[in-house]
């Protein structure tokens, strides 16, 4: 069966499961647990045009080689919710202000987590002393609206993958890890890979897509 994504070729799923399979397979073995890596090359994004970059936060079925680390910009009542909800890290208002101009600083957090969280009034004060750092890592916190079940927001994250296209038209991201089963890492490869074609604008597509594990040799799918 093939996928139906915007390709110049036919992407066909057992070819996809092939591909997995022999990355796995054919990797050594490690003293830690491998990821495996989905990697995409886009043909026809001009990303000279903002309105061409893509970013989204794709949830993965079974979810990727280990669970996302969520901070959230927080006061009061909801940061205590935030806590209850078990983000990893509760940043205040006071504590994000006192962090302006500390560059070096900012960008070790802003590299720190794979996700963000916000309360609606401080996403100005985000924006000002970290949107430098947060915006071309893809990192721009998601809104959480008051009287929100904050915990939801956190579990999907968890399970989630960053697609950030912003400079080159390729997309590598961990699908999962080697001790999953081959039909689950197939179930997250056509998550990322629907996700990703249903975001690209009308004259692109995807032209080239390759399996790996951390250290082993890539698989060419197509």
């Amino acid at each position: 069966m093939s996928l139906v994504i915007k390709s110049n070729k036919q992407v066909d799923e057992e070819a996809l499961r092939n591909a997995i399979k022999k990355a796995v397979e054919s990797s050594k073995k490690r003293r830690f647990r491998q990821s495996v890596d989905l990697i995409v090359a886009i043909s026809g994004l001009d990303l000279k045009k903002p309105e061409n970059r893509i970013r989204a936060s794709i949830k993965l079925p079974f979810g990727p080689s280990k669970p996302r680390k969520v901070a959230m910009f927080a006061d009061g009542i909801t940061a205590e919710k935030a806590i209850e909800a078990g983000v990893d890290k509760v940043i205040t208002e006071k504590e994000l202000l006192e962090m302006a101009g500390q560059r070096r600083e900012i960008k070790k957090l802003a590299n720190s987590f794979d996700f963000f969280l916000a309360e609606p009034r401080m996403m100005a004060n985000v924006g000002r002393v970290m949107g430098f750092a947060l915006g071309p890592r893809g990192k721009i916190p998601q809104i959480v609206p008051p009287n929100t079940d904050i915990r939801r927001f956190v579990e999907d994250l968890r399970k989630s993958v960053l697609v950030n296209v912003r400079n080159n038209p390729m997309v590598s991201v961990s699908i999962g890890h080697e001790e999953m089963s081959i039909d689950e890492l197939v179930e997250n490869a056509k998550t990322v890979l629907t996700t990703l074609s249903n975001k690209l604008p009308e004259k692109a597509y995807i032209d080239k897509v390759y399996v790996k594990t951390t250290m082993g040799p890539s698989v060419r799918v197509v």
